[in-house]
């Protein structure tokens, strides 16, 4: 980033560089010098930790190639500092590790897809450099600072609030690993045909509108968006009634929008295991089956989510009996409000 290019003393990219290079260089201030064996010598970790810590991150192995920067093996020293300090041991570390290297990964993704986007309107504007190298390193300047701090920012508001969910949803339980939630799953109807008659740009527009829509009601009714797949997304919440507000209020931003397609809804209540990032359990794979016998711009739930709406406000009707891999017979049930 070029705040810390400067406080390092360091130039800025290289003009005649190949293109690659001048970014890699903007973006990470310096260039690769050290090969793992030197940054394990002077992080005091081994070669097979140096590593694993790599491949946590998302990144292939690079044995005897200069790959590494000055700031990787400060990255390296960090994290064997949580290790040393006992707070955690290597193997949770390295576990930490790739979830940041997880998240990270998709969050780089995201941002450069949406500032591809911008690197385009700027050399199609009055402001045009003449190079979309150019246009991408101005952006780079101007973003990347601001973005850092909103990264930290970011992340502290989230780690307090997943201490808040794991303290209220566990206040109760023995086992603190497994929590109580309603599991909802989202899928457009006919995506895979619809995608195969589309062009990739609308394609794209079709699913940033439809996870963004989605996150926004979820996320508005106090649920969290566990994962997006394309055409469907994955979201808990804490209790039953609020996830059939969160259900309804999906069909109407989705299925009721003669611009989008037809949207159906699963959910399934019980105890889940949240681990990296994600949450597993029967009531995982019981939304995501219901969704397959939902009908457009319906909602179907399980008997266990029915029996925790108070009757005097909503109607439950049992359908009939219907396989459901993994499940056998199922009678999923329909729920409407009084």
């Amino acid at each position: 980033m070029a705040p810390e290019r400067r406080r390092r003393g360091q130039q800025g990219p290289d003009a005649t560089a190949p293109a690659p290079e001048r970014l890699d260089m903007a973006i990470l201030g310096e260039q690769p010098t050290l090969t793992a064996l030197e940054v394990a010598s002077e992080t005091g970790v081994t070669v097979d930790q140096t590593r694993r810590l790599w491949r946590a991150l998302g990144f292939p192995d690079q044995l005897g190639e200069r790959a590494f920067t000055r700031a990787d093996a400060e990255a390296v020293r960090d994290v064997v500092g949580i290790v040393d300090s006992g707070s955690v041991d290597f193997d949770m570390a390295v576990n930490m590790t790739r979830g940041v290297g997880q998240t990270m990964a998709r969050l780089a993704d995201w941002e450069v897809a949406t500032l591809s986007n911008r690197v385009e309107e700027l050399e199609a504007g009055p402001d045009a450099l003449g190079s979309r190298v150019g246009s991408a390193l101005r952006l780079i300047e101007d973003v990347s600072p601001h973005f850092e701090r909103t990264l930290v920012y970011a992340w502290r508001r989230h780690l307090a609030a997943a201490v808040a969910r794991m303290e209220a949803m566990g206040a109760n339980d023995e086992d603190l690993h497994t929590v109580d939630v309603t599991v909802g799953f989202a899928d457009l109807v006919s995506f895979t045909a619809l995608s195969n008659e589309m062009d990739r740009d609308k394609i794209g527009d079709l699913v940033e509108k439809f996870e963004g829509r989605c996150h926004d009601v979820v996320t508005n009714h106090g649920g969290r968006i566990i994962k997006s797949l394309g055409d469907s997304v994955l979201f808990v919440i804490a209790d039953a009634e609020s996830a059939i507000e969160v259900a309804e209020g999906i069909i109407n931003v989705i299925g009721r929008d003669p611009k989008l397609p037809d949207v159906r809804v699963g959910l399934a209540s019980g105890p889940v295991v949240p681990r990296l990032g994600d949450v597993f359990g029967p009531p995982v794979n019981m939304a995501a089956r219901l969704t397959a016998v939902a009908r457009r711009n319906r909602l179907i739930i399980d008997q266990r989510t029915a029996d925790q709406l108070p009757v005097e406000e909503f109607e439950s009707r049992r359908l009939p009996a219907r396989p459901v891999h993994g499940f056998g017979l199922v009678e999923p049930v329909a729920v409407r409000r009084r």
